[in-house]
This record gives structure tokens, C-alpha cells and sequence, in this order.
């Protein structure tokens, strides 16, 4: 294949959703999309670590540090730098803001920890998600992958999959298996069909 669509990944922590979509593009589940660059909220973020250790692109644009402006200013130089085509919220916990996400018309795809529309919306976010999920007493929770559209749960969702919840589960060990049995499934899954849309429009 000689066409790829260029993805960055925009993270802000420890980087797991990175490195499962790194995975599955070295395994090739992502043929019709390439990581090229990874930029990290703050410059302490592991993210930028996994990154460097599978030679992609990476950078910190400390958030804190920058008035929305300047910060969304500096990201967007970035993106036209390495000729980006698809933005990947993976565990990005800065808002942008709707002039930006404009600029990226369904070339913004983001997971959160839960079947939206349940615990979603503002404050829920992290273990916050999984903490709600089992105050409710739900049974079953799980995850979901959305073209972003509004900050920070709207758009159209493009997939989303169950994952039970066990009578002994702690906010911890529930975030672990959504993360591994459904986040980390269906994150590659997203970005390539989203790259596939981009190449063929």
C-alpha cells in the first residue's frame, strides 16, 4: 500500500492506549494508517517514553504552562509540521476547543472508559468513570470510541464494546479489564476505520 493517513496521538499520562495502538500497527491492524507523531499535555507523561521506544515522533506542549491560545496555537503548528490526518485522544485529558475541533471535521476520534451515554459528560473521566459505574451498581460497562465533535463526549460513535462487571471489582481492577478487553480492542479498530474513510474520500 503506498497511501497512508498520518495519525497523531495526543495523550496525557502513562501512555497504555498508545502503546495498544503502537502494537497493533507493528502487528498491522492498521494498515491504511501510520503514527507519526505523539504530543503529550505535559512533559513529565510516560507516553513521550513508549513513544521514543518505538521511534515515533514525540513532543510535550506543557498545557498548564500556555493560555488556550498559545497551547492549541503550538499543537496546531505540530500537526502541520509532520502533515497529520487524524487526531487520537488516547487518555487526553485537555479540553480543546470547539474553534479547533472545527478545523478536524470527523478526523477526531476519542475512547472513553464507559457505554456512552452512560457515566460520561463533565467530571467523568479516569478512574471517576469506573468509581460511578460501580456506585450504580451496573452489571455491565465497557468502552466507546466517538468521532469528537463536541468536548468532551459528543459526536457520532463509531464503536463500543461490553465488558462485565464482577461482584468483587475495586475502580482499579474494573479500569484494568475495560482498558484491556475493550479500550485497547477497539482503539485500532477505530483509527483504521477512520483512516480507510480519510484515504477514500
Amino acid at each position: 500500500m503506498l497511501k497512508k493517513a498520518n495519525i497523531a496521538v495526543l495523550v496525557s499520562g502513562g501512555g497504555t492506549n498508545l502503546e495498544a495502538l503502537l502494537g497493533a500497527q507493528e502487528a498491522g491492524a492498521i494498515p491504511h494508517g501510520q503514527i507519526v507523531f505523539v504530543c503529550a499535555s505535559n512533559e513529565t507523561a510516560y507516553a513521550l517514553t513508549r513513544a521514543a521506544k518505538h521511534g515515533v515522533a514525540c513532543a510535550a506542549i506543557p498545557r498548564k504552562q500556555m493560555s488556550q491560545e498559545a497551547f492549541e496555537a503550538a499543537l496546531s503548528q505540530k500537526l502541520l509540521d509532520y502533515h497529520v490526518d487524524l487526531l487520537v485522544l488516547a487518555g487526553f485529558l485537555s479540553i480543546l476547543s470547539e474553534d479547533f475541533v472545527k478545523q478536524w471535521p470527523e478526523r477526531i476520534i476519542n475512547v472513553h472508559p464507559s457505554l456512552i451515554p452512560s457515566f460520561c459528560g463533565k467530571g467523568y473521566y479516569g478512574l471517576k468513570v469506573h468509581e460511578a459505574a460501580l456506585r450504580r451498581g451496573v452489571k455491565v460497562t465497557g468502552a466507546t470510541v466517538h468521532l469528537v465533535n463536541e468536548i468532551p463526549d459528543g459526536g457520532r460513535i463509531l464503536l463500543q464494546k461490553a465488558v462485565e462487571v464482577l461482584p468483587d471489582d475495586t475502580p482499579q481492577s474494573l479500569q484494568r479489564r475495560v482498558m484491556e478487553q475493550a479500550e485497547w480492542v477497539l482503539l485500532p479498530r477505530a483509527a483504521e476505520l477512520v483512516c480507510q474513510q480519510i484515504l477514500e474520500s
